[in-house]
């Protein structure tokens, strides 16, 4: 313990490459586009909701 040097610094790590692939950047872009395509078209209404008459009709007898 006595006279023991303090542990070294690991290596630093390698850096990511700076310039990635044209295909995998576009492949990413799409599969974004698709899912905010598919996403926008689940919504039924607008932001103010529904805004057409309700078709409402009452009932006169069980089953009808």
């Amino acid at each position: 313990m006595c006279g023991s040097s303090a542990p070294s610094a690991p290596a630093a790590p390698i850096p990511p490459p700076e310039q990635q692939d044209p295909g995998v950047t576009a492949a990413r872009d799409a599969e974004r586009m698709r899912r905010r395509t598919s996403a926008s078209n689940t919504i039924l209404t607008g932001p103010q909701g529904v805004t057409g008459a309700a078709p409402l009709q009452t009932k006169t007898l069980l089953g009808q």
